[in-house]
Parts: C-alpha cells; sequence; structure tokens
C-alpha cells in the first residue's frame, strides 16, 4: 500500500460578488453544503473598475493522518509526499484558459456553514455558524476581507491551468509535515486565483473598502469560471482529498543476484537482499537488534548441498556486510560478489545479530540462513522486447472495502522454453521484473481510480523476492459496490520505455455491514 486518501471534512466558497440585479453585494453568502467549489474573478461587469471574486476555502482531518503515522500506515517524514487533489468540475459556462489558482495556508479558524447557493447566493450566514466572504465564523471576522491567509514559503503554492479543464494536483507535503508537526495549527487552505489575476481595484484611501480588495496590481480581464466538486459530490472518486502517496516497493535480489561484473555500473552491481522475521505470522522486530544493524555472511555451497560450507567469501566486498532496519520486523543488506574462475552453483546468506564477546567484534548469533542461485551477466549483440504471460496467482475476486489485499502477480517469457529440471517440477519459475507498476480503473465506465504511479513518488511501483512480484492495495481507495480491474506496466531498459500488458485482471468491492 503506497497510496493513502484523506477526504476534505470541510469546504466552502465566499465571495463579495454581486447579487442578482447588480446592487447588493454576496458577501455575507455561504455556501458550505454545495457539491461544487469554485474560484474566479470578474472586471468591470457592474460599472468600469468594478471587482468581484470567488475563493475557495477547504480543510482536512490532519488528526487522521498523524493517527496512520503513530501506527506506521504511512512512513515517517522525508518518506512521503502529500498531494492536494481537487477535481475539474465541468459546467456550461465559460471556462477560463491560462490560469493560476495559489494555494495558501488559512491562518485562522473557520466554519463550513449550511448554504448552497452559488447562483444568487441566497443562503446568507445572517449570524448563523458559517464563513463567509467578511467573517470566519459567526463570532469572529476575518482580519483581512476574503480569507487570512500565510503566504511565506512553505505555506503557499501554485498550479497553472493551460485549458482551464485541469484538475489541481499540487505537492503540498511542507505544509502537512508542519500540521502534523504542530508547528502550524490545521485551519485547512485557501484556493483562489494569484493576485496579479484577481481583479484589479484601487482607491485613494489605498485600503479594502465595502467588501472590495484593494488589489492595484490586479487584472483587467475577467477569468470566469474554475469549478472543482466538492465534498459533498454524489461522485466518490471527485470528492477533495489530500493524498499521501510513497515508494513502498522492497526488491529483494534473493530470486534476480547477479555476479559482479565490469560490463555493468557500479550501481547495477549491488543486490540487496531481505530478512523478514515472521513470529506467529506476524512481522516483530529481532529482541535483541531491534532497529539496529544487522550482519551478513556469503558462503558457498552446490545444488545439493544443505547448508553452508568453507570460509565466508570475500570477493570484492567486506564481509560480513552490515545491513539495517527497513520497517518492523524487515531487515536488509547490499552486497556485490565476484564469481571465482569457476561460479559456484549456489549461495548461502547468514545473518547474525552483533556479539560483542565475539574475537572478531560481531557476531556468533546466527538468526537465519537463506539460499541463493546466482547468474553470471553477459554481453547481449541484440536487444529483443519481451512479450510476457502473466497472472495474479491469489486473485480472490472479491474484496471488502475495509481490507487491505497482497496481490501475487506471476510472469513468465511468453516463449519460454522449458528444460527437463523445469518440466519435472511442479514450481514453474518466475520471472522478477524489476520495474512493475499497476494501475486501477473502474470497469463499468473506464474510470481511472489509481493511475500509474512512476513519477518522483513512486507510489505503484511493485515489490519483488525470489517468488516474484506482489504488490498490497488498499480497498479503502475504492468506492464499494462496483467492479474494478487491474493493469500492468513493466518498464523495459532495452527500450527505455514502459509497456502496459494486455492482460486485465477483474475484481470487486464490497460493503459489509455485518
Amino acid at each position: 500500500m503506497a497510496i493513502k486518501k484523506y477526504k476534505a471534512d470541510a469546504d466552502n466558497t465566499i465571495v463579495n460578488t454581486f447579487k442578482p440585479g447588480l446592487k447588493l453585494r454576496a458577501t455575507g453568502s455561504n455556501a458550505g453544503y454545495a457539491d461544487i467549489i469554485e474560484a474566479y474573478s470578474i472586471y468591470g461587469r457592474e460599472s468600469s473598475g468594478s471587482q468581484e471574486l470567488s475563493r475557495i476555502l477547504i480543510k482536512f482531518p490532519i488528526s487522521e493522518i498523524s493517527a496512520d503515522r503513530t501506527a506506521s500506515t504511512i512512513p515517517a517524514s522525508g518518506s512521503v509526499s502529500f498531494y492536494l487533489r481537487l477535481f475539474n468540475a465541468e459546467h456550461s459556462k465559460t471556462v477560463p484558459e491560462d490560469l493560476t489558482l495559489t494555494i495558501s495556508a488559512i491562518s485562522q479558524t473557520w466554519q463550513e456553514g449550511i448554504g448552497l447557493d452559488l447562483e444568487t447566493y441566497k443562503d446568507n450566514t445572517d449570524g448563523n455558524k458559517g464563513s463567509n466572504w467578511m467573517s470566519a465564523s459567526n463570532t469572529a471576522a476575518w482580519q483581512t476581507i476574503g480569507g487570512d491567509y500565510l503566504t511565506d514559503t512553505g505555506f503557499t503554492f501554485s498550479q497553472n491551468f493551460e485549458s482551464g479543464l485541469e484538475d489541481l494536483n499540487v505537492d503540498i507535503t511542507d505544509l502537512v509535515e508542519r500540521w502534523i508537526a504542530g508547528t502550524q495549527e490545521n485551519y485547512g487552505v485557501g484556493v483562489h486565483l494569484s493576485s496579479e489575476l484577481e481583479a484589479y481595484h484601487s482607491n485613494s484611501a489605498g485600503q479594502n473598502i465595502d467588501g472590495v480588495l484593494h488589489n492595484p496590481s490586479g487584472a483587467t480581464d475577467s477569468y470566469y469560471t474554475k469549478r472543482f466538486f466538492a465534498r459533498g459530490t454524489q461522485y466518490f472518486f471527485k470528492r477533495p482529498v489530500i493524498e499521501a502517496r510513497w515508494d513502498s516497493s522492497k526488491r529483494d535480489d534473493r530470486g534476480n543476484f547477479y555476479y559482479s561484473s565490469s560490463l555493468a555500473p557500479a550501481a547495477d552491481n549491488l543486490n540487496t537482499l531481505y530478512l523478514y522475521n515472521y513470529v506467529r505470522g506476524v512481522l516483530k522486530n529481532i529482541p535483541a537488534i531491534g532497529t539496529g544493524s544487522i550482519y551478513v555472511d556469503l558462503y558457498s555451497g552446490s545444488t545439493d548441498g544443505t547448508e553452508p560450507t568453507g570460509s565466508a567469501l570475500a570477493q570484492h566486498v567486506t564481509l560480513p556486510a552490515t545491513g539495517g532496519y527497513v520497517s518492523t520486523g524487515i531487515y536488509s543488506c547490499s552486497v556485490c560478489l565476484t564469481a571465482s574462475a569457476t561460479p559456484v552453483e549456489l549461495l548461502f546468506d547468514v545473518w547474525r545479530g552483533s556479539d560483542s564477546t565475539s574475537s572478531l567484534g560481531w557476531a556468533k548469533t546466527e538468526y537465519f540462513t537463506g539460499s541463493i542461485i546466482p547468474s553470471v551477466l553477459y554481453a547481449a549483440q541484440t536487444v529483443a522486447k519481451p512479450v510476457y504471460y502473466i497472472s495474479i496467482t491469489n486473485n480472490r475476486g472479491k474484496y471488502r472495502n475495509d481490507e487491505t489485499a497482497r496481490f501475487n502477480l506471476y510472469v513468465r517469457n511468453k516463449y519460454w522454453q522449458p528444460t527437463i529440471y523445469t518440466v519435472a517440477n511442479s514450481a514453474v519459475p518466475t520471472t522478477t521484473i524489476a520495474s512493475a507498476s499497476y494501475r486501477v480503473f473502474r470497469t463499468i465506465d473506464g474510470l481511472e481510480a489509481i493511475p500509474y504511479g512512476t513519477g518522483s513518488a513512486s507510489h505503484t511501483l511493485m515489490s519483488y523476492d525470489v517468488k516474484g512480484n506482489y504488490f498490497n492495495f488498499d480497498m479503502n481507495n475504492l468506492q464499494p459496490g462496483y467492479e474494478y480491474a487491474f493493469k500492468f506496466a513493466f518498464y523495459e531498459p532495452e527500450i527505455e520505455s514502459w509497456s502496459e500488458q494486455p492482460e486485465t485482471f477483474k475484481f470487486r468491492v464490497e460493503q459489509y455491514e455485518y
């Protein structure tokens, strides 16, 4: 699971727009229960130089994010990115092009309210709970009309919309981390046009007067109107969210171990091995190690041997190699090893803890011994694009919306030629894909619920171990009551491109009340 969504728990649109008739402004109106939120700027509609603005307020449950971090559901600061996502709402009105929206932290508490009307703005707060252009709540006014915002670095962000139809997708990690740490109180964010695109207005006093912002550097063009779905929308996948994304993939080279080669860069000669300490089916830290170091030795063996023999190998790497803590019950170590004149058929990796009484200054206590069948890297004269056969070996077809499921992917070359050995074995070996990613779409209409995440966060990259590729998926990311499907893409280093595989794997998400 490398993606988790946190839905907004309050939103509102506040305006200083003229009501129908262009006599009175809607500065007291509230739209906290509307299923749409919008940002716009109108210049010169009522009279030459008149200004009409709309801004969005939105807040998220940071306490839930903090609780998930405490529970290690999401990783520590620096290992996860948080994205603010608002989804474009199509409408029949004009859509502004080439606009920039500013996202800034709100600096005081505000109330959502229960207004609905974004057309005639008839839902005034009238002293009831709710925010509007002039007031943050029924007990406190904004210090500055239109909302109070923090504009320093780390508190403000922006996104350009070329066509005006794009979704908002902005990395606000710095701000969310401040909220989690408690160095900044969480009052949510405001979303509005940048100051240079909000409508021009200037007066001799140089002040905000009668709900109109003094904005002498503003625009004399109108930008009407950019709409997003609000948290009250009926569309599950269109609700505003903060999306936590991180790379949770574990790349265990036990089944993909290569001897070092002068043909490969140094980084490609490293092999990463993992130790998973399951105690009665649950990952637990090794008590004597905790989150500290662990040590690994490599020994030679033969395919018919059952345990390490001889002395530890120390070719090209100083052994024991020092491994480290990954997460609860999981440790890893990276090693590289040069083959001897006659490469051995089998390697054993022996994991040990520290032992201060040892004459070597390290471990006598052995925690685990694994086996590795190493490969030798050879130069190729041609580049071939492989064709794969793939399947999910443990797809149940139905899942609860409150569970996190693990999916195991079996992959082999479509034109695989088995040997006598592989025919005689019941377990056909799988091909490990070093870079594999998944996406999820709803089958009834093709709506993409989870797109490929192969960018900086790499949040849909799959893990692999000696048994092949796998990934965990949180069904809470999907709306129950529908059928969905997985698609997979593999990165082909030979052609430096991602290739989507033709197979589709369907499943259904259901909500059980009992």
